[in-house]
């Protein structure tokens, strides 16, 4: 079934035409990921479906049209972005950056139990609970982001760029935890400047060049086209 829609979308910042015109589909239980050089549109893609920038054309969630929803009212409904940056409370704890994740809910209880089920797939956060965010690694950073961001309780979770800035051991555990986050039944559309990695998680992609959809597909028959392969995956 598909969860989210986008329709002829077109993106404007100043005089300069960034996405042009694209259509995405991804279906309930999809990891999606948009894969395309540095200045594609691809975050500005997320940005618009999450109403961070404005945009022309169709998007619906869950078969509803949300073009007219602001961002908390997104996030009430399921769609919930995890920025490029991390953008924590770098003068907050651990645990009270997770609080503010489910800042929309009021039902103590059941915070409780996802601040541990977060705990349970970050151990290094619990470990850290009372440690101020801004003294965090990187690593470290990005499971803080992706962890709040998950206490918004998501149906679908947009992931803009999580290996960015880290070392090859913890884009490993980073890929390890999206993995998991799918199989708990979050649906992930995912933007990663890391093409293999980004082509080992999903099980479609899009190609993204100069704000439009370039090629799309499964991951095996996308990988198998001879362009894909010397450009992005570098195989000859």
């Amino acid at each position: 079934m598909s969860l989210l829609n986008v329709k002829n979308m077109h993106v404007t910042l100043g005089k300069a035409l960034i996405i042009q015109g694209i259509d995405i589909i991804v279906d309930q239980g999809d990891l999606v990921s948009i894969v395309g050089p540095n200045g594609a549109g691809k975050t500005t893609l997320l940005r618009a479906i999450s109403k961070f920038t404005s945009f022309k054309g169709f998007v619906s969630f869950k078969g509803q049209d949300i073009s007219s929803f602001n961002q908390a009212e997104l996030v009430k409904i399921g769609l919930v972005h995890c920025a490029e940056g991390r953008h924590l409370f770098n003068n907050l704890s651990v645990f009270e950056n997770l609080k503010l994740g489910a800042y929309l809910f009021n039902d103590k209880e059941r915070i409780e139990q996802d601040i541990a089920t977060i705990y349970e797939m970050f151990p290094v956060l619990d470990e850290r609970r009372k440690q101020l965010a801004g003294t965090l690694s990187g690593g470290e950073q990005q499971m803080l982001a992706i962890g709040r961001a998950l206490m918004s309780r998501p149906k679908m979770l947009l992931l803009d760029e999580p290996s960015t800035g880290l070392s090859v051991k913890f884009k490993d555990v980073m890929s390890e935890k999206i993995n998991e986050i799918r199989k708990r039944g979050v649906t992930v559309l995912l933007v990663e400047q890391d093409t293999q990695m980004a082509f080992e998680l999903a099980n479609r992609v899009y190609i993204l060049e100069q704000g439009k959809i370039a090629l799309e597909g499964e991951v095996k028959d996308v990988a198998n086209n001879q362009y894909i392969k010397e450009i992005y995956l570098g195989m000859k």
